[in-house]
């Protein structure tokens, strides 16, 4: 058999190898969204030290803030923790929203980000799956503040449906609010001038509200920024669902806010991610 023989040979070989199967069709955007979030969980299971902010954080923070201020605020670390669980889990899922911009500015300086943009797939779900990963974080949180707050006596007169509601409500709030920091991931040069910038704007919302004491202990110019700051809000509506005497207004305040952030974040961040180099 001579040279040529044998390329004509081979030829035919490659071209029958890469024309047997069928082509794939298409990912559609709501499997090509799963798939990105499976990769998000799939990260956590080859480096599960990812999950200490949603396991370790949350116990400290329940623990800590209930023996240190219960005596002191409501008499009894029992009776604070009434008031405080609710808080508590509104401050640690808000705290960990940062967690998909950080991981988006990470894949954006190693390169994965762009080899992911050439992917056949609806543009966005690379972002909505790292965002749906993100939503399984939240989720593990609110067990691990519930678990701990149950065990040390929090006692919610909502019941069951009440604390999954409120669960629900601050999740959605959260995965609204997660859009503002994938968008300034797509402007910041690295994770840690995105994770303190945002540091920035969560710390004082979440300590400068209703999460650890009541308003009313403030002084008025505090209260007037307490009364209208997103975190109070959001807090206010899911002790409501959680005691079971939730307030529609506040609720509809919480979507309301929710549906704002994702109309001006979401488009923005599409806009940033289409542009970027």
């Amino acid at each position: 058999m001579t040279v040529k023989q044998m390329d004509t040979k081979a030829n035919e070989s490659l071209r029958f190898a890469l024309a047997s199967g069928t082509r794939p069709s298409r990912p559609n955007p709501v499997s090509a969204s799963i798939t990105f979030g499976w990769r998000a969980m799939l990260k956590i299971k080859h480096v599960p030290e990812q999950l200490f902010d949603v396991t370790m954080f949350p116990i400290m923070f329940v623990l800590m803030f209930t023996y240190l201020f219960g005596g002191a605020l409501a008499g009894s670390p029992r009776e604070y923790l009434q008031f405080l669980a609710p808080g508590i889990l509104v401050q640690t899922i808000v705290m960990i929203t940062m967690y998909t911009g950080m991981v988006l500015n990470n894949d954006i300086k190693k390169g994965i980000f762009d080899r992911f943009r050439t992917l056949p797939v609806w543009r966005p779900s690379f972002l909505v799956g790292a965002m749906l990963g993100d939503v399984a974080r939240y989720s593990m949180a609110s067990l691990v503040v519930l678990t701990v707050a149950l065990i040390l006596g929090f006692r919610p007169d909502g019941g069951v449906i009440g604390v999954v509601l409120g669960v629900g409500l601050v999740i959605v709030f959260s995965f609204a609010l997660s859009w503002i920091w994938t968008a300034l991931s797509m402007v910041m040069r690295t994770q840690e001038s995105l994770m303190y910038g945002s540091f920035m704007v969560l710390f004082p919302l979440t300590f400068i509200s209703n999460i650890f004491v009541d308003p009313e202990t403030m002084p008025s110019w505090l209260q007037s920024f307490v009364e209208v700051n997103p975190m109070s809000i959001l807090t206010t509506a899911t002790r409501g669902l959680m005691a079971g005497d939730a307030n529609m207004m506040d609720i509809g305040l919480v979507f309301l806010s929710s549906i704002a952030i994702v109309a001006v974040f979401g488009p923005l961040t599409m806009y940033l991610y289409n542009r970027k180099q």
